[in-house]
């Protein structure tokens, strides 16, 4: 009989270093385009026989005693790992419950170090590369939410972990490659709901309260002000932290900038590129060097693996370090308008998602979920 694992299982199988191989059964396109750290692709269909494979098995596995298999949600790796338990008597064999799909609900959560005066928990969702917070005052333990995803549950635990109790939620843009948990955090804490005061411009149909450029939210003992860095986005904010950090969400990320077509449409990026060069080097450069820097997004390589840092390490930089760091922030203003000209491959089904985060249309949990799958692809 087989055992499934949970995916949770799997990030510890992987962290721990332990010796085991890892079966992708998706399509190689899907494989190509997204997958697990160290898996290997080994298509296989929902009714496939092994007939006579298990010699070609034997060489993938090696002298591993475990083997893992994993597809989109759990059916075709199951149909493999069944026949393999048998076929593979003396191996562990485990299929991932939930597959890709349950994957991409992992997440680590990360303390951040910010001094004195206020507290951080970095939320990395370890599939996708998302990165939100709960930030608050060391004093009180009164906190914000910035970027929620729709896991809400990890932003609540991830207040309890670090002793801090969430009163306000930020969502820092209307999202597209991630369907927001921001509204329905608040509402289930009972806390106000903020977004820019000019995503009224973008037809929301959803009530928040906005927040005007330089706007600050007192936390506890701790100031919070909203920075207006549209750019990414025509309504963006980045997130002042007291005077120990900046929340940066889709304008700057640790070795990059946010990609500026997605609102303003094809062809149509010049001005989103515009816009967010002046909101970097005239807003977001102009603060102190040793600010800390936590930026909305790590990219995940095809390989699985964070483009910067690892999982359950702080993916973070300092102003300083993205200043003189980031090749694409020493360009002036036209080279650096070309070079956002191609920002690559879009997040899959991203008006979809800009429709849900919007307010204007809803989904069953099941559907929104299936609409996420996929890396983000929000840097540039």
């Amino acid at each position: 009989m087989v055992t499934t694992i949970s995916p949770d299982r799997l990030k510890q199988l992987l962290d721990s270093g332990e010796d085991f191989t890892l079966l992708d059964t998706r399509p190689e396109a899907s494989y190509e385009s997204w997958h697990v750290r160290g898996a290997q692709n080994y298509p296989f269909g929902t009714d496939e026989e092994l007939d006579g494979q298990p010699e070609e098995i034997e060489e993938l596995v090696g002298e591993d005693d475990r083997v893992v298999t994993i597809c989109a949600k759990g059916l075709s790796s199951g149909n493999l790992a069944t026949q393999l338990a048998e076929a593979l008597e003396d191996r562990d064999v485990n299929a991932v419950d939930g597959g890709m799909k349950a994957w991409s609900g992992v997440y680590d959560h990360v303390g951040i170090d910010l001094g004195e005066s206020a507290r951080a928990v970095q939320l990395q969702r370890r599939a996708k590369g998302c990165l939100s917070y709960v930030v608050g005052c060391a004093e009180t333990g009164a906190a914000v939410a910035v970027d929620p995803t729709e896991d809400t549950d990890e932003a609540k635990a991830a207040a309890a972990e670090g002793d801090l109790t969430i009163s306000a939620v930020i969502d820092t843009h209307v999202h597209a490659d991630h369907v927001s948990g921001g509204r329905r955090l608040a509402d289930d804490l009972d806390v106000p709901y903020y977004l820019s005061e000019r995503a009224a411009d973008r037809d929301l149909d959803l009530a928040f309260e906005g927040l005007g450029r330089n706007e600050t939210i007192e936390v506890g003992d701790l100031t919070v002000k909203a920075l207006y860095t549209p750019g990414h986005t025509s309504e963006m904010l980045s997130v002042l932290v007291g005077d120990a950090a900046v929340v940066t969400a889709d304008t700057l990320h640790v070795n990059a900038v946010g990609r500026t077509e997605l609102e303003f449409g094809e062809g149509n990026g010049d001005e989103g590129a515009r816009m967010l060069f002046e909101s970097i080097h005239r807003t977001l450069l102009a603060e102190p060097d040793s600010l800390t820097v936590l930026p909305g997004h790590v990219t995940v390589t095809v390989e699985g693996e964070f483009e910067v840092g690892a999982p359950g390490e702080p993916i973070t930089t300092t102003i300083h370090d993205a200043r003189t760091g980031i090749d694409v922030l020493q360009l002036d203003e036209g080279a650096f308008v070309e070079r956002l000209a191609d920002p690559g491959e879009e997040p899959a089904n991203y008006e979809d998602i800009i429709e849900l985060n919007r307010g204007v249309r809803e989904l069953a949990p099941e559907e929104r979920t299936e609409l996420e799958l996929g890396p983000n692809n929000c840097s540039a």
